[in-house]
């Protein structure tokens, strides 16, 4: 490629660099194996195979078949799933086929807010899933910015979700998918656990698990799992809440099957044939998970968050609820002012801290102009840092937060953060 292709080859060598040299803090990227990067760059990319295993519309599928039934495999064992369809091509398209599966057109979709840590497909007025159904979005407590349970619970009770999204991308402490599930069971409605961001968590075992009670997980296999950038759906093989009254005895056996109306909403539903090479990417990405290593991994993110948060909060600057519970950190800039996120993110980058802006609970500003910003430990913790490492890396962030327009600073903080980097290499020796 360097030389048939210099221009891509130039950008993904510089990729590389800048990779290897910056702290990447954005909670929803991590690093790969060299064994995921084999997979997902294989020939396997040259298959089409529209269907499923053993049942494909395309010759030539035998072993594309044997990979996807070993990733599905992996999976089930994994998180103790009934069943897997790891077709999905991405996490927004894969609630999507949830919705599509389980809904009809204007049934009521109840998800946490954006603005509160949840996700833009959990109801949000311009996503597709406030299009197409009602929604109603659930909060936190203003004063401990916490899920508050018994206030969701009154929610659901007098909207009557058919749906009710748990999960989310900016909440930093564990949830109560059992809790969930309680209150659905109370208003009749199904679950869905969005887990994307904390999939690897609960496949380590540091935090809790929403099988096998939930009725349908979602999760990408990127963030702290640690795979491709994709997604599967997991779930129950029986539809608890399937209305079967008058149909023959055929019609009610499909009805009652949830695991053929996901399968059937992804493919032919919503997409076509999967992406043979990065199915293959997560069956490994899954078999690293099942080791003994993995839970390791999962439990040292916990520690650096733990580790990290406790070194911003005594450096004074505050976070959202106080700390974490898992890989994320949401850091309230509102004591320094409001509507500084992105500014802040920016001043960091220069430091080589890689985060995002992001908003906070109850934010008076905008989402193009957050008051908060968002990390965490995964990608940090791939490269093998630990406590230490965070306990510096937090004063580094503090001394920038405070002073964001000290160019000298920046710059010294900078040439430290390459230092530490060279410490603790992402892919030695490789070219991308």
């Amino acid at each position: 490629m360097e030389h048939k292709d210099p221009e891509v080859w130039k950008h993904m060598q510089a990729e590389l660099q800048r990779q290897q040299t910056v702290l990447n803090m954005i909670p929803s990227e991590n690093y790969v194996s060299n064994t995921v990067l084999q997979a997902a760059g294989s020939v396997l990319t040259n298959k089409y195979s529209e269907g499923y295993p053993k049942k494909r519309y395309y010759q030539g599928n035998s072993h594309v078949d044997e990979i996807e039934l070993l990733a599905i495999e992996r999976a089930q064992r994994l998180f103790g799933a009934e069943h897997v369809n790891v077709q999905s091509l991405s996490g927004s398209p894969a609630n999507q086929a949830v919705f599509h599966a389980l809904l009809n057109p204007g049934d009521k979709i109840m998800g946490m807010r954006l603005d509160m840590g949840g996700h833009l497909t959990h109801g949000h007025s311009v996503n597709f899933s406030a299009r197409y159904y009602q929604t109603v979005q659930y909060g936190v407590d203003p004063e401990t910015e916490l899920l508050d349970m018994e206030a969701i619970r009154q929610l659901a009770l007098k909207e009557k979700p058919k749906i009710i999204v748990s999960g989310a991308t900016a909440y930093p402490r564990l949830i109560d998918f059992n809790a969930f599930q309680k209150i659905a069971d109370e208003v009749g409605a199904y679950t869905l656990a969005d887990i994307s961001h904390i999939a690897g968590l609960v496949a380590g075992g540091v935090h809790p698990t929403p099988f096998p009670f939930t009725d349908v997980v979602m999760t990408t296999t990127h963030k702290t799992l640690r795979g491709p950038r994709s997604a599967m759906i997991m779930c129950k093989n029986e539809d608890r809440l399937a209305n079967v009254e008058g149909l023959d005895e055929k019609q009610a056996k499909k009805e009652r099957d949830m695991a053929g109306k996901i399968d059937r909403a992804v493919f032919p539903g919503l997409q076509g044939g999967p992406h043979n090479h990065i199915t293959a990417a997560k069956a490994v990405a899954f078999g690293e998970a099942l080791t003994y290593d993995f839970r390791m991994y999962a439990e040292q993110i916990v520690k650096n968050a733990k580790a990290l948060a406790e070194s911003l909060m005594g450096n004074g600057i505050k976070l959202v609820t106080n700390g974490t519970d898992n890989h994320l950190i949401l850091i309230d800039l509102r004591p320094m002012g409001i509507g500084l996120g992105r500014d802040a993110a920016v001043a960091l980058e220069e430091a080589g801290i890689i985060t995002n802006c992001n908003t906070v609970p109850y934010d008076p500003s905008t989402p193009f102009k957050p008051s908060g910003v968002r990390i965490g430990t995964p990608s940090l913790t791939s490269q093998g840092m630990k406590e230490p490492e965070m306990r510096q890396i937090g004063e580094w962030m503090a001394a920038v937060l405070k002073d964001m327009g000290n160019t000298a600073l920046k710059q010294k903080i900078k040439e430290d953060v390459k230092e530490l980097c060279s410490r603790f290499p992402i892919y030695q020796g490789r070219e991308c």
